[in-house]
């Protein structure tokens, strides 16, 4: 099959090619290297790719026009131009190969102010970095072209020198051989946003490294270059939809980080360091969720230790007054006051008070009932009442202790007893929870359709409008797809699929205005659409020229808003 040919089967793919766009190798195809950072960006202008290795390269395609683009994936970059095509596609982690016409200028150089030593021989641009621990190569034929990483000379050179000897069109292919499994869609629009969803899922998927022993998932491959635990989660929702095995290698990756005493950290990298706190407790969740795909009762019981070890590490670390509501761990880091929690400087942790929380607590009863579930799937008869048990107890407390009958609303409590009357998103988190009273459901229905609070232009806003410190910084105002995606999953579970349905719209509607006017897909958006993602603040404004070495303002190609956005595209479907 020709190019063209392979051209003609894709339908609707992603063709927007734009600033901050994630470009690399994905650990779905072969083997990944983390630690080489060999991870592009899209550039602002001429088609061209930032690589972030340590010191970064520009690769550059100097051209008046960028022709009509076809094909803008995490892995292949398609222009028909009026010379013939321009293509870039990753034949392998450390080479990147294609085709461009021999008009067509290809400049490869450091970044301003980078350093390093650049230099040609024969057809080769070698750029060498002032430590001599990386180098990449360009090499140009008569109208193919190969970029490698290497880890000294030779090795870059001997990479590229393959690379040339490619058939980028094939190799191409079979790179999109992956969007086969993406359901079709009747919007083109639509279908083409479900395309680019799978396609940042697949840019962000790695392979076996280092401790991590099976594919993992990460939030973006720059800049935050690690393996999270309830990102992972909701990457595996998505995935399940096309392939359950990858999906559940993703959540094995996340057990097998427990340590001695059961904790599971939020953070992972390849070489084993992680962090001192974990996050939410979604893992039971996603393993339930998994095992409908699968089928493999013996994931389940794989599982079903550890999540029991986790969550008595929970209930018995994050319980400072023995009430059966549990507490975010709190930092002294004013920018980010709860990182545990997710929700890193939400202002509901401004006083750096301890708070049972409701988000934690609702988080831990969820995933007691489905521990429950997976245990009663095992015929572990005792094990399962005593997790659905835990289960009620924690719900009582959430009823009993963190529901504000006044305002119709739940609030966390500070620890001597008074609500802390933040209102902020995590306050609609029960609607996840069994037995939920109609009247409270009610209630937050109507609270969630209040303009003055959380009916925003696109909602749901993590802090409410009337809230005094209502910004669009990070969770203090912004829309987050993983929380609208609770929300929508909550409402569903309380029968109420009107308003369900209504929120996953908006919500798709908020994901491709912002792809289609910048060719990403989003960290988070502006719950009022009064600001661009790319200009609202993130724990600070934003510098102006997007630099994420200088600042790391909202990230793009975001693996959880494009998960979860694909879910919604898929149930709405």
């Amino acid at each position: 099959m020709t190019g063209k040919m392979a051209l003609d089967v894709q339908k609707h793919l992603p063709d927007l090619w734009k600033e901050g766009a994630l470009f690399a190798f994905s650990g779905y195809d072969g083997q990944t290297d983390s630690n080489s950072q060999f991870v592009a960006t899209v550039g602002a202008e001429e088609i061209s790719l930032l690589f972030h290795t340590p010191k970064r390269r520009r690769l550059q395609f100097p051209v008046s026009h960028s022709g009509e683009v076809r094909i803008a994936t995490g892995d292949v970059l398609l222009s028909e131009m009026d010379e013939g095509p321009l293509l870039a596609v990753y034949q392998s982690w450390h080479t990147l190969i294609g085709l461009a016409p021999s008009t067509i200028d290809i400049r490869l150089s450091f970044e301003e102010d980078e350093g390093g030593k650049v230099w040609t021989k024969d057809a080769l641009v070698v750029t060498e970095s002032a430590n001599g621990r990386d180098v990449i190569v360009l090499l140009r034929g008569k109208e193919r072209w190969a970029l490698a990483y290497g880890s000294h000379l030779d090795e870059a050179v001997s990479r590229v020198m393959k690379g040339l000897t490619f058939d980028a069109w094939k190799v191409m292919e079979a790179r999109l051989q992956f969007y086969e499994r993406v359901p079709s869609l009747e919007d083109p629009l639509k279908e083409r946003l479900l395309n680019k969803c799978f396609s940042v899922m697949k840019v962000n998927t790695l392979a076996p490294e280092g401790v991590i022993r099976q594919h993992w998932s990460t939030p973006d491959r720059v800049p935050h270059q690690a393996m999270w635990l309830w990102d992972s989660v909701f990457h595996s929702f998505a995935m399940n939809r096309l392939n359950p095995e990858l999906s559940w290698e993703f959540l094995k990756s996340v057990l097998d980080t427990q340590r001695e005493d059961g904790m599971i950290p939020h953070t992972c990298k390849v070489d084993g360091t992680g962090s001192s706190m974990t996050q939410p407790p979604l893992l039971a969740w996603g393993v339930w969720e998994n095992y409908l795909h699968t089928k493999q009762s013996n994931y389940l019981r794989y599982a079903l230790p550890i999540l029991e070890r986790y969550l008595n590490w929970d209930i018995t670390n994050r319980d400072r007054n023995g009430n059966g509501l549990l507490e975010w761990m709190i930092e002294g880091n004013p920018l980010c006051r709860s990182g545990e929690s997710g929700m890193d400087n939400s202002p509901r942790f401004d006083r750096a008070a301890i708070l049972d929380a409701v988000d934690f607590s609702v988080f831990a009863a969820q995933d007691a009932h489905y521990l429950g579930l997976i245990a009663d799937e095992l015929g572990e008869t005792a094990i399962a009442q005593r997790w659905q048990q835990k289960a009620a107890d924690l719900n009582h407390q959430i009823q009993h202790m963190l529901w504000d009958e006044s305002e119709g609303f739940y609030y966390d409590r500070d620890m001597d007893g008074n609500f802390s009357r933040v209102k902020a998103v995590s306050g609609f988190l029960p609607l996840l929870l069994d037995h939920l009273p109609q009247e409270r459901t009610e209630r937050l229905v109507s609270m969630l359709q209040d303009a003055s609070h959380f009916q925003t232009k696109f909602p749901i806003p993590t802090t409410a409008a009337s809230e005094q410190t209502y910004s669009t910084d990070m969770w203090r105002g912004p829309v987050w797809m993983n929380m609208n995606y609770l929300v929508y999953t909550g409402l569903k579970k309380q029968g109420r699929r009107t308003e369900a349905d209504q929120l996953a719209q908006q919500s798709i509607q908020m994901v491709q205005k912002y792809y289609e006017q910048y060719g990403v897909i989003f960290e988070y958006f502006d719950s009022a659409d009064l600001v661009p993602p790319s200009e609202c603040d993130r724990k600070g404004p934003p510098t102006g020229t997007y630099n994420i070495r200088q600042k790391m303002d909202v990230v793009r190609d975001f693996h959880w808003s494009a998960a979860l956005t694909a879910c919604l595209l898929m149930e709405q479907a």
